[in-house]
Order: C-alpha cells, then structure tokens, then sequence
C-alpha cells in the first residue's frame, strides 16, 4: 500500500474515515441559556446572554462527549466532565422588526427587538 496525497491506495474511502475520523474529532453537546450545541475545542459561538464579564471562564452543562475512547451520553448530564467557555464579548443581534396588523379595523402597531448575546469561545473538552 502506497500514499497518493490523502488517501492510501488498497482502502475503501469509508474504510479510511472510520478507521481515523477519531484521531482528531473531539466534541460535546452542551446546554446553556435554554438550547442546546454540538461545540468543539477552539470554536466560537453566539449564545444567550450570560451574567460573567469579558475575559471569564464559565462552564455550561454537558449533554454528551464523543472523543477516541467513543461516545458518553448523560443522564442527562455527565458527571466529571467539563466544557470551559471563554467570554469573548457581549452584544445584541441584528434588529428585527414585529409589526402587528388587524385588517380593516386601523390598527398597526411596529416595534423592534434586538436579542442580547454572548459571544464565547470554547477552551476545554474534558472527562475526569
């Protein structure tokens, strides 16, 4: 068997991904703010806003891990296991309009709403 780029000839492409998917893909399904998110080490996400200033650490409650030893699943939570979440800054979203109408009775109401967020970045996935 030689090496031709990505792929090692004499292997099936599926055989070649189940076999080394695991190397490098660890994530976490975590809840906070109501909603749940698959997270991996070192993404960014837009959650609900959270009562930390910019620069805390805080941890979110984790749902399920996946890494190379295969996949945890809680009940609902894991115990012993962590999901380090970095306060990058707050914000509030793009504005969106609500505009309430009842037809031929000359009623219109509009008004705005912008959701307030906290953007975090994830620091650690780990199992103790």
């Amino acid at each position: 068997m030689y090496n031709t780029g990505s792929l090692a000839v004499g292997r099936s492409f599926t055989a070649y991904f189940q076999e080394d998917w695991r190397d490098y893909i660890v994530y976490a399904v975590i809840e906070t703010g109501g909603k749940q998110y698959r997270v991996a080490e070192g993404q960014k996400l837009r959650v609900e806003k959270l009562e930390a200033t910019v620069g805390d650490t805080v941890g979110a409650k984790v749902l399920m891990v996946a890494n190379e030893a295969g996949v945890q699943i809680g009940t609902p939570g894991i115990e012993g296991a962590e999901v380090l979440l970095k306060v990058l800054r707050h914000g509030r979203a793009k504005k969106i309009v609500v505009f309430k109408y009842k037809a031929k009775k000359n009623y219109r109401k509009k008004q705005g709403h912008r959701q307030p967020f906290t953007e975090v970045v994830v620091e650690k996935i780990a199992l103790k």
